[in-house]
């Protein structure tokens, strides 16, 4: 999943940066709260990680300025407040969550996860779709019981498209969840993925709504 990391400190935003991305994340990082406000009016991403002291415009005002403005990108909010006013000033402004700092890398994967599946409607962990079973955690994929080995960009494309089951997603839209800032994406890579996920599950396990784009089969090996 694609997350817009907005945090001001230069060791720490470098250290969430590398470590969200070992553990499966796509990150793009800014380091003020104009920039964060610019990107999460206009991107596609799947959650954002928002520092409160931000320069330029305080996280809150970042914050209460994207959902008056209709954004619904869950908001994950990250900050050394720790007084009970101000993360209920957060919540009640659209805030998902918070994780106070100093922060634990893996809580704040977890977390991620979490507020995404609600996002999502989706209460557990594991997304399953008939024979197919994913796991965000773990990163691990099962069909028909057993695992099966892919890459990463196979992984994220698969597991874009379970959290938005029933929907067809574009190759666009697939892109902009899939590769972070600095990515050079080749025009026919979603398109080698896909074939690479059906060899390895089943042919009819991604479907191809021609003229749209891609979408799981609710059912695929039924």
């Amino acid at each position: 999943m694609r997350v817009l990391l907005a945090e001001d400190d230069a060791m720490l935003g470098d250290g969430l940066r590398a470590g969200l991305r070992q553990l499966g994340f796509q990150v793009d990082w800014v380091r003020d709260g104009l920039a964060a406000e610019r990107e999460l009016s206009g991107g596609e991403y799947t959650a954002a990680v928002l520092d409160l002291g931000l320069p330029g415009k305080d996280g809150l005002d970042v914050l209460q300025a994207l959902r008056s403005a209709g954004v619904v990108t869950p908001v994950l909010v990250l900050t050394a407040r720790d007084a009970v006013p101000d993360r209920i000033r957060g919540l009640d402004l659209g805030a998902d969550d918070y994780v106070l700092k100093p922060v634990d890398l893996h809580e704040l994967a977890a977390r991620l996860r979490s507020l995404v599946r609600r996002s999502h409607g989706v209460a557990q962990e594991v997304l399953q779709m008939g024979a197919l079973a994913l796991e965000p955690g773990t990163r691990r994929v099962l069909w028909q019981g057993a695992e099966v080995t892919l890459s990463t960009r196979e992984f994220d494309l698969l597991h874009a498209l379970m959290r938005s089951a029933g929907r067809v997603l574009s190759r666009e839209q697939l892109e902009q969840q899939m590769y972070s800032w600095g990515h050079e994406v080749e025009s026919n890579a979603i398109e080698v993925h896909i074939h690479h996920l059906r060899r390895k599950l089943q042919a009819d396990a991604i479907q191809t709504v021609r003229g749209v784009g891609y979408r799981v089969n609710p059912q695929p090996g039924a």
